[in-house]
């Protein structure tokens, strides 16, 4: 193979075949693997409060894994996976939905083009994508600023200093 990534996973809502949003989450792992996507290794699940109108708590995890696929293409994989499980696009932003694979980093390090940013915009803010990145990841790098998904997640959680009113 050759191609190494970490993906982010989200569910908050049941299938009907696979059941509540944890094991969807690990319904799609099986699912990147049938499409020849392989998983090196899988974080811990986490619960976590939505962000948006969603009222529905989300399941998340993050894996890493490794495919001949550039970004542009595994992003067209991750899609097709989605709508596999049900998820349809044109929805309420932040909704309920029953799967979310988004690309967060890539070993070979940044990648711009329409509709896809690698590394992802937002997910040096999200405690839900480095948390359970963290076990499996921890020491990889953010191709933009240089610091690892350890200093990343410290960073996030060190408490905020007080300013004076």
């Amino acid at each position: 193979m050759g191609e190494r990534y970490l993906i982010a996973l989200g569910s908050n809502q049941r299938h009907a075949r696979h059941g509540a949003p944890d094991r969807v989450l690990l319904a799609a792992l099986a699912a990147l693997e049938g499409e020849g996507i392989r998983v090196v290794r899988a974080g811990p699940v986490i619960r976590s409060a939505p962000i948006g109108p969603s009222l529905r708590r989300y399941a998340n995890s993050a894996a890493v894994v490794e495919t001949n696929l550039l970004p542009d293409a595994l992003l067209t994989a991750l899609k097709q996976i989605e709508r596999a499980f049900g998820r349809t696009r044109g929805g309420q932003r932040w909704g309920t939905r029953v799967l979310d694979l988004d690309i967060v980093l890539w070993r070979g390090g940044a990648w711009s083009s329409p509709g896809l940013t690698v590394p992802h915009v937002a997910y040096r803010s999200r405690e839900f994508v480095l948390a359970p990145a963290l076990a499996i990841a921890a020491d990889w790098r953010d191709p933009l600023g240089g610091l690892t998904v350890r200093q990343l997640l410290h960073r996030l959680r060190r408490a905020k200093p007080l300013t004076p009113a």
